[in-house]
């Protein structure tokens, strides 16, 4: 009788806490929402992060606060994000560092990226190669001929050590057997200036920044990082035209600490995605120069490791030391 009775005890409370869990699923959010982005104000990272904020606390009725954490190329915000309890009240926003590159750049890493919890890739967008404006060549064929022809002569812009632009730039370097002079800057800004000013010869850059400055005959955008032509400026060829397999793209995504309940998560990503389907918010991230993504949390997983295996071989190949 006794063990009837036990048995009963456990399955009710078996019921209860599986209530409770469900409940507290259906009720969230009850407080206020915390989106942490690991970098300073300003940038894409920030107005994507924003905007998927402003709409979420308009679907959800509660304040979804936006809090930048910047510092060690992400790190350090990430690091607050990954600590946190995963009860779904504090989120991250980032660009590819802290998930899915940065833990082969930095030695002493204050979390482990394949412990994140997916929620949404939120958008994505080409790199593009921008070259100064009086350079003598218009193609991807042209600077490889010119740079094989002199090694480490073309000088190349890069936003920092360990930056996708960075890192496209060694990319290049790799499938076109080329050697670049590796010029690192402080910030993006600074080195669009540069470009400008025709102080060096190249860089990687996103079309938000390089387009405008392209079409005012500024600067000089000769090729896309994506696998296919950009809608938006097909006449501007792809890397992978003329040197197969080459891939670069920007993209922002949200995850969360891990171990969070996968039935919280799915939630968060069907949220996430109906508000990025929305024809005035798609609009709005296109203004940008990005292409808003509503894939499960399943995909962006599997998108999230393929671009960490990409930057890892790299990174690899190009002998980048960790700091």
């Amino acid at each position: 009788m006794r063990r009837i009775v036990n048995a009963a005890l456990a399955v009710l409370f078996g019921h209860v806490a599986i209530g409770a869990v469900a409940y507290a699923q259906d009720a969230f959010p009850n407080r206020s929402v915390r989106i942490v982005i690991p970098y300073p104000a300003g940038g894409g990272t920030d107005t994507i992060g924003r905007l998927v904020a402003d709409q979420l606390s308009r679907r959800w009725g509660q304040a979804v606060v936006v809090e930048n954490v910047g510092g060690a190329a992400g790190n350090t915000g990430a690091a607050q994000v990954f600590r946190a309890a995963p009860d779904g009240y504090t989120l991250m926003v980032a660009s590819p560092g802290p998930i899915a590159t940065n833990h082969f750049l930095y030695k002493d890493m204050p979390f482990d990226p394949a412990r994140w919890t997916s929620i949404a890739l939120l958008a994505t967008g080409p790199y593009v190669l921008v070259m100064r404006k009086s350079f003598e060549g218009a193609t991807v064929k042209d600077l490889i001929d010119r740079a094989r022809a002199a090694p480490g002569k073309i000088t190349a812009a890069t936003p920092g050590v360990g930056s996708v632009g960075h890192l496209a730039t060694v990319q290049l370097e790799m499938l076109g057997g080329i050697r670049t002079t590796l010029v690192p800057y402080r910030g993006l800004s600074p080195a669009v200036n540069d470009l400008i000013a025709g102080h060096v010869d190249l860089m990687f850059d996103t079309p938000t920044t390089s387009l405008p400055l392209h079409r005012e005959g500024r600067v000089k955008m000769i090729a896309t990082g994506t696998s296919e032509r950009v809608s938006e400026f097909p006449e501007v060829p792809t890397i992978a035209e003329t040197l197969p397999g080459y891939r670069s793209v920007t993209w922002y995504a949200m995850t969360a600490p891990p171990n969070m309940p996968a039935p919280l998560a799915d939630r968060i990503n069907r949220d996430v995605n109906e508000i990025l389907a929305r024809k005035d918010v798609a609009e709005r991230v296109r203004g940008i120069q990005m292409t808003p993504v509503t894939w499960s949390r399943d995909a962006a997983a599997k998108f999230f490791g393929e671009e960490t295996q990409l930057w890892g071989r790299v990174i690899k190949a190009a002998n980048i030391t960790p700091q």
